[in-house]
């Protein structure tokens, strides 16, 4: 980092200052303390106010991996992770890496096998390349392909970058330098998050995994937070084909409310008031235990009410703290209800690259749909479908893209026929 950039941390504008978020983290060993823009990435804090350029921006997409750090020892997409959700993490930049001892050997087999041209995509492709060194046991051009698929390059063809990561692998194994163990590491391979093959914290087929015997090393859960002000908002509506007191009387019934929610599990009986449990997330490679507990309060003369949770992983680092405020009005026709909810959430730590507002709004909504569809089934008498395979927003996120294209080409057929004579 440099003095410059350090120099101008703490001197920003103060007609801004009602508009930024306190954030304290590391960055290549030094402690940083600024001040951000809830919609800064980290790429841009990096970037901006850091002034660590080795950091490249390409796609911002999160598709082509130029922007890759290490974000608490994993390699995530800088373009894609908000600076406020990286709060008291450790960031690792390519600057960062100039003594490490892997760093360097993956830069002489680069030079030496001709792995890179214009070097754009270099920085976070030796980011990527030195977590498969530290963890693949064998140098494995099918896992290695696959470990560098997030990272893509213009100019070589790859076959040099395949080679070169496959040499550094093959000298380290022989000096009798072994891979990392996932099951200490607390992840397998792959981004930030990823819970691949034995890596602790795997989520079985069967359900979430068991919850930590008493004395096992555990994070706590985490507790809530008195005045709770989400960093996200946005709103859902549920329109139900039955009166608004049946609705409400089973949105009072917790394990009822959780059996119609994909991916979530109770542990133990819920108390009216409160409850703990978990919920399973799965994106892509990525599988997230999130394990918490909620606070309910229900107002019976104004059928509302609100649902104060906190969560972490139980694999990783990411936390979440939200709340649910919910209220249950008559319907368009007589005998149905609808029911408006008010959704806030806080999400930090890896997973954070995920959270975009707009696609967490998107993916909330298709979430709405099917949570209505179960309360409908039983509120019928019918069985609710069930949620074991677990909360997938890819799945749901291809709904998204397909229900957009299709509305934009909707859009497109009705405008040309509004242009004809």
């Amino acid at each position: 980092m440099s003095a410059r950039a350090s120099s101008r941390l703490d001197t920003l504008p103060a007609a801004a200052a009602d508009a930024l978020m306190p954030l304290a983290l590391t960055v290549n060993g030094r402690p940083v303390r600024t001040a951000v823009e809830p919609r800064t990435h980290l790429a841009d804090l990096l970037r901006d106010r850091l002034d660590l350029t080795g950091t490249h921006l390409g796609c911002e997409h999160g598709v082509c991996g130029a922007c890759t750090v290490l974000l608490d020892g994993e390699p995530a997409r800088a373009c894609l992770a908000f600076a406020g959700a990286c709060a008291d993490a450790e960031v690792v930049t390519i600057e960062g890496l100039d003594e490490d001892a892997v760093a360097a050997e993956l830069r002489a087999a680069f030079n030496r096998e001709h792995a890179l041209q214009c070097g754009y995509c270099t920085p976070g492709m030796l980011v990527a390349a030195r977590d498969l060194v530290l963890r693949l046991p064998e140098p494995d051009e099918r896992r290695i392909r696959a470990g560098l698929s997030g990272n893509l390059c213009r100019c070589t063809g790859y076959v040099g970058i395949v080679r070169a990561v496959r040499g550094v692998i093959a000298e380290r194994r022989a000096r009798g330098i072994p891979a990392l163990d996932p099951r200490r590491e607390g992840r397998g391979l792959g981004p930030v998050g990823a819970r691949i093959g034995t890596a602790a914290g795997a989520v079985p087929a069967g359900g979430l995994p068991a919850a930590p015997a008493r004395g096992a090393e555990s994070r706590p859960l985490p507790g809530l937070t008195a005045d709770f002000e989400p960093a996200h908002r946005f709103d859902q509506r549920l329109d139900l084909a039955h009166p608004p007191e049946a609705v409400f009387a089973l949105l009072g019934d917790v394990a009822a409310v959780a059996a119609c929610l994909p991916g979530a599990v109770l542990d133990g009986a819920p108390a009216p008031d409160r409850v703990e449990g978990g919920l399973k997330v799965r994106i892509g490679p990525i599988a997230a235990v999130f394990r918490g507990r909620a606070r309910i309060e229900r107002d019976e003369a104004s059928r509302s009410g609100r649902i104060h949770g906190a969560g972490n992983d139980a694999g990783g680092r990411s936390t979440t703290e939200g709340e649910i405020r919910y209220r249950v009005l008559p319907g368009e026709a007589p005998g149905t209800a609808r029911v408006e909810l008010g959704v806030g959430y806080t999400l930090k730590g890896p997973l954070a690259q995920f959270g975009r507002p707009g696609l967490v709004q998107d993916l909330a909504g298709r979430l709405a749909a099917e949570f209505a569809r179960a309360l409908e089934a039983r509120l019928s008498g019918e069985a609710a479908p069930a949620s074991a395979a677990g909360l997938d927003p890819l799945r749901l996120l291809l709904g998204v893209l397909r229900a957009r294209w299709t509305a934009w080409r909707t859009a497109r057929r009705k405008t040309r026929r509004d242009r004809r004579p």
